[in-house]
C-alpha cells in the first residue's frame, strides 16, 4: 500500500539540506577520486574559478593552492570578497556579484551555487577575506556556521583564502590524485597568460596560451608547426598529428573546460572544413580533414549558458545575449586569419595538404574494410554474445550519464560473475574470448581485420571520436595472474595505439579486486594486499578461515556486488607527461627482447605468501 500523500509529505529544505541530499545536482558524479571528473575536483574548481576571474578581471596575478592528504587551501590576491557579504556568498543561494555583469563581463560562475556547494559538502569550511587592511573570517561544518569573527585589522595583501576538507561521509574513502590537479592547473595557466599558480610550492605560468597546451599535449611527430591565432575573444591553436587516427579537441569557454564541447567546438570543425575546402578549392570530405586533427581552442561569452550545472557543454549561440551568433563569429575569424596565415606560411599550406590528401587515400584503401567490418558488427549486434549492455549511456542526456561503465573482462566465467552482479542500468560487460592481439606497430586496418577489436570499437562508438562515446569508464577487469596482466598489458597497448585520447581524457581504468577474504562466524573482510590481509587476521584473531582468490571467475557474483557497487576501486590509467606512449609500447611490446628481459631480471621481486 502506498503511503498517503498529504500536506505533511511535503517537505521545504533549507539551502545546505538540499545540496548534501542531492550533490549530484550540483557537482555530477561523488566518486572517491579516481575518475578526473568525480565531485571532489569539481569542488576545487569551483573555488579555484573565483580567482580566475578576478584574474580575468585584472586583479591579482597569483593564486596559491596546495593540498595537504584531504585539505585544500586555495589564496587569491584580487579585490577580495566585500566584507559586509563574506558568510552570505559562501551560504546563501542565488547571492553573488557575477549577476551584474559590468563587474564580471565574462566569467564561468554566473548562478551563485559553486562555493555554496562547496562549503555545503565540506566537513570544515573555512573563508578570510582581506580587503582594505581589514579582514573577515567565517568557519563553517557541513554549510552550517558555527563560528564569524567580526571585523579585525590584517597586515595581509587584499584578497580571499579559502580552506576546506570534503565530507567523507558525502564522498567516502575518497583521494586527490595530484596528476588530475595538476592538469587542471596547467590550463588554469594555458588560458591566462600572466598568471602564476603555486601548487604545492612550484610555479606554473604560460607565456604561450594555447600554443603551450597543444605542445604540452603533442606525443610524436606532427605533419607541420602548430598554428596559433588568436582574435579578441577567440584563440586556437592545432595541428596534424603524425602518429595518432581520431580527432583531439581541447575546448574551453571562459576557461571553463568543456569536455563535451558544444555549439563553440561545432563552429570551429564547420569553419576549418569550409576554409580549407576554399583555400585549396578542392572539395575535401570531412573526414580527410578531421582525421588526426588536434585542437586547443577557447572563446570567451558573455552570459553563457551550458547544458549542465558541470558546465561541461556549451549550448550558447550567441556570443552576448541579442549579440552576433558564435557560429558566424567564429566563421568569420577563423576564415579570414587561417586563409592569412597559409598564404604567408606556404611550407605549411603544402604539408597540410599532403596530410589531407594522404588520409584521403588511407580512407580509400580502408573503404571496402571498413564496409565489411560494419556489416559485421551489424550482424553481431543482433545477437552479439560479446556484449551485455546497459539501459544508460555516457552519451545519453540522463542524470547516471557520469556513472555508466563498461566492463572488459577475459572468459566467460569472470564475464558471467559480473554480468550476473552489475547494475543493468549503467554497467555492462565485453566478454574477450581469450588473449587479444598485440596491435603495437600495426596499422588502423587492424581494428576493422581483428573481429574482436572491431566490435569493442563499435561497442564503444568510437570510430572517429569521442563525441558519442558510449560509457564514461572503460575498466579492464583481468585476473591479478601472469595471463591476467599480459591481457591488460594488450589491451592498454590497443588503446594507446588507436585511441589515446580515451587515455588522455580519463576514461580507461583498471579494476581492483581482492586477493583475498578473510572471515570468521561473525564477519568477513576483503583484502587487496598481503599488508591488509595480515591487518585484517589480526583483527579477527582466533585463526580466520582465508581464502586466495585466484581469478575473477572464482568470486561469487554475490561477493562481486560488493566489488563493482558503491565501493568498487579503480585505478585511472594516467598517461604522465615525461612519458612517450610510443617509448612506453615499443618497450613492452616491441622487439626488443634482450633489453626487456634485462628490464625484468633487474626489477624482479618475489613475494611469498603468509603462511
Amino acid at each position: 500500500m502506498s503511503e498517503k500523500y498529504s500536506e505533511d509529505t511535503i517537505r521545504t529544505l533549507d539551502w545546505k539540506e538540499h545540496i548534501r541530499l542531492r550533490p549530484g545536482m550540483y557537482i555530477g558524479k561523488l566518486g572517491d577520486g579516481a575518475s578526473q571528473d568525480d565531485g571532489i575536483y569539481v569542488l576545487i574548481k569551483e573555488v579555484i574559478d573565483n580567482a580566475i576571474d578576478e584574474f580575468v578581471m585584472g586583479f591579482g596575478k597569483t593564486i596559491e593552492v596546495s593540498i595537504d592528504e584531504r585539505k585544500v587551501r586555495v589564496r587569491d590576491y584580487g579585490r577580495g570578497i566585500p566584507l559586509g557579504k563574506v558568510v552570505d556568498c559562501v551560504s546563501r543561494i542565488n547571492t553573488g556579484a557575477k549577476y551584474d555583469s559590468k563587474v564580471f563581463k565574462k566569467t564561468v560562475g554566473l548562478n551563485g551555487v559553486g562555493t555554496k556547494a562547496v562549503n555545503a559538502l565540506s566537513q570544515s569550511f573555512r573563508i578570510e577575506s582581506v580587503r582594505e587592511g581589514k579582514a573577515k573570517v567565517a568557519e563553517f561544518s557541513s554549510g552550517q556556521l558555527i563560528y564569524e569573527h567580526g571585523l579585525k585589522e590584517s597586515p595581509n595583501r587584499p584578497g580571499t583564502e579559502v580552506v576546506f576538507e570534503p565530507d567523507p561521509g558525502i564522498f567516502g574513502e575518497f583521494r586527490f590524485i595530484e596528476e588530475y590537479i595538476e592538469q587542471l592547473l596547467w590550463n588554469y595557466v594555458f588560458l591566462n597568460r600572466g598568471l602564476t599558480i603555486v601548487f604545492n610550492g612550484r610555479k606554473m605560468q604560460s607565456q604561450n596560451g594555447l600554443l603551450d597546451l597543444l605542445s604540452r599535449k603533442i606525443d610524436g611527430p606532427i605533419s607541420y608547426p602548430i598554428v596559433h591565432i588568436q582574435e579578441d575573444e577567440l584563440e586556437f591553436a592545432f595541428t596534424h598529428s603524425n602518429s595518432q587516427y581520431s580527432e583531439e579537441y581541447y575546448s574551453f569557454v571562459n576557461g571553463q573546460h568543456t569536455t563535451q564541447g558544444g555549439t563553440h567546438q561545432s563552429a570551429f570543425r564547420e569553419s576549418i572544413n569550409k576554409t580549407l575546402r576554399e583555400f585549396y578549392k578542392k572539395d575535401f570530405d570531412a573526414n580527410d580533414i578531421k582525421t588526426s586533427l588536434m585542437v586547443a581552442m577557447s572563446i570567451k561569452v558573455q552570459e553563457p549558458v551550458f547544458e549542465s550545472q558541470t558546465k561541461t557543454k556549451l549550448g550558447s549561440q550567441h556570443m552576448e545575449p541579442g549579440g552576433v551568433s558564435i557560429r558566424n563569429y567564429i566563421g568569420d575569424i577563423l576564415k579570414r586569419r587561417l586563409d592569412n596565415y597559409l598564404h604567408i606560411h606556404p611550407e605549411v599550406a603544402d604539408a597540410l595538404l599532403k596530410k589531407i590528401m594522404q588520409s584521403e587515400k588511407d580512407r580509400k584503401d580502408m573503404a571496402n574494410i571498413k564496409k565489411l567490418a560494419r556489416e559485421r558488427v551489424k550482424k553481431a549486434s543482433l545477437h552479439n554474445k560479446k556484449l551485455r549492455d546497459c539501459r544508460t549511456h555516457y552519451n545519453d542526456n540522463h542524470p547516471q550519464r557520469l556513472e555508466t561503465t563498461l566492463f572488459i573482462t577475459e572468459g566467460d566465467s569472470a564475464s558471467g560473475s559480473i554480468t550476473k552482479a552489475r547494475d543493468v542500468n549503467t554497467q555492462a560487460v565485453f566478454s574477450l574470448k581469450g588473449k587479444p592481439l598485440n596491435s603495437f606497430g600495426l596499422s588502423k586496418k587492424i581494428v576493422y581485420e581483428n573481429e574482436e577489436f572491431n566490435l569493442l570499437q563499435a561497442a564503444l562508438n568510437i570510430e572517429d571520436n569521442l563525441d558519442n562515446l558510449r560509457y564514461n569508464n572503460v575498466v579492464i577487469a583481468t585476473d591479478a595472474d601472469v595471463d591476467g596482466m599480459h591481457i591488460r598489458l594488450l589491451l592498454l597497448t590497443f588503446f594507446l595505439q588507436f585511441f589515446p585520447e580515451l587515455v588522455r581524457n580519463g576514461h580507461l581504468y583498471i579494476l581492483q579486486t581482492p586477493l583475498f577474504r578473510v572471515r570468521n562466524k561473525q564477519e568477513t573482510m576483503y583484502c587487496y594486499s598481503e599488508q591488509e590481509k595480515v591487518k585484517a587476521v589480526k583483527s579477527l584473531g582466533n585463526k580466520p578461515e582465508i581464502t586466495r582468490f585466484k581469478g575473477l571467475g572464482e568470486i561469487s557474483p554475490g561477493e562481486f556486488s560488493r566489488f563493482i557497487g558503491k565501493g568498487i576501486r579503480l585505478d585511472p590509467v594516467i598517461l604522465r607527461k615525461d612519458l612517450s606512449i610510443n617509448e612506453i609500447l615499443r618497450f613492452y611490446m616491441g622487439k626488443n627482447t634482450p633489453e626487456r628481459q634485462h628490464f625484468i631480471i633487474g626489477n624482479l621481486r618475489l613475494e611469498l605468501d603468509a603462511v
